[in-house]
């Protein structure tokens, strides 16, 4: 496939569409998804039981706090349950998921492309690599080229012989601090990027300097920053400043947990992190978008795991759309602006150059 006839289109998990059609775009989510990674053992004996118990309504209350301390609840495996979770965002006037999985988080290329042709969402899917926590150690002696190639044949050839083709490089792990490897798979995401003008989406280590971090390494390989999102910055910069700094790239900036609130979970090595809660990211957005960086915003849910869900009791993929939305206007954001962040700044950054 030449690459330059794809420009200014998006490439789903069906095949290209125009990056006009995306319409409302959640930018980052997970439809399915293995978030073996992202467990933390509890440390008390009683929690320890807790964790291995699979999701039910007398866990939820716990859940709401401890979210990455039972297995059951990082395992997006039900393809029908999935399935009624995103007609949700669907009904809300949704129209685009981008699902961040790559190695590392479960990938389900076929499952996804199930999913788009039952409900018809347009799905795009990731590339690259995870954390090194969530790979086998056997792939940390591969080449900056050979992930490179990797990358560049999920978006022109496809998955094996499916033709089910990616069309985001990510969402490309780091850690804190950085592992060796996810210092080439940025590498790679950069040659990859060169090779087919595809985006770039990074998922920066749990401490303040991270995404910063991601950002120097990317920047000085010589990507084009105007087409990289750094994600979950909710939950890493919590200061204003600190995401100046790193608006200054040229690159999107990604508010992708709302809905989630309170204090972020322990992590190894990761500073403790408050969550804001979604009136406070709204505040935080419009003092971006007073500091003239409106076309560089995304927003987004993340969802990562069942808590997270409608059929658990959690918020699901139609929060934003049924109820931050008008809490955006009703904080002064007008209409216009909302469309920019939730249907033109994905349409720009989904289409290849």
């Amino acid at each position: 496939m030449s690459i330059s006839s794809i420009a200014g289109k998006a490439q789903t998990v069906l095949g290209t569409v125009d990056g006009k059609d995306l319409g409302v775009t959640l930018p980052h989510e997970h439809v399915l998804m293995d978030g073996s990674a992202l467990y933390v053992e509890p440390v008390e004996s009683s929690k320890k039981g807790i964790a291995s118990k699979p999701v039910a309504l007398n866990l939820l209350s716990w859940l709401r706090y401890h979210p990455f301390e039972n297995k059951d609840n990082l395992q997006l495996f039900d393809e029908e349950v999935q399935t009624a979770e995103v007609l949700l965002f669907k009904a809300a006037g949704g129209r685009t998921i981008v699902d961040q999985g790559n190695n590392g988080l479960g990938r389900d290329w076929n499952a996804l492309a199930r999913i788009s042709r039952l409900t018809g969402l347009n799905i795009i899917m990731g590339s690259g690599y995870y954390t090194a926590n969530s790979l086998k150690p056997a792939v940390f002696s591969k080449s900056v080229d050979e992930m490179a190639d990797e990358i560049v044949a999920d978006i022109t050839v496809g998955i094996g012989s499916t033709g089910i083709k990616s069309g985001l490089i990510g969402e490309i792990g780091t850690s804190w601090p950085l592992h060796e490897f996810e210092k080439k798979s940025l590498l790679a995401a950069v040659k990859a990027q060169k090779a087919t003008g595809a985006p770039i989406n990074v998922h920066p280590g749990r401490h303040p300097e991270g995404p910063i971090t991601a950002a120097r390494i990317l920047a000085d390989a010589g990507a084009d920053m105007s087409r990289v999102a750094f994600s979950h910055i909710d939950g890493r910069i919590r200061n204003h400043e600190g995401r100046l700094e790193l608006a200054k790239y040229g690159s999107y900036i990604e508010y992708d947990l709302f809905g989630y609130e309170g204090h972020f979970p322990d992590f190894p090595g990761a500073p403790p992190i408050d969550l804001p809660n979604d009136t406070t990211r709204i505040d935080e957005l419009k003092a971006l978008i007073d500091a003239g960086y409106l076309k560089q915003l995304f927003i987004s849910h993340d969802i990562v795991c069942k808590s997270k869900l409608v059929h658990y009791g959690g918020w699901g993929y139609s929060h934003i759309s049924n109820y931050v939305v008008p809490m955006m206007l009703k904080h002064g954001v007008s209409q216009d602006t909302i469309d920019t962040i939730m249907v033109e700044n994905p349409s720009r950054f989904y289409s290849f150059v």
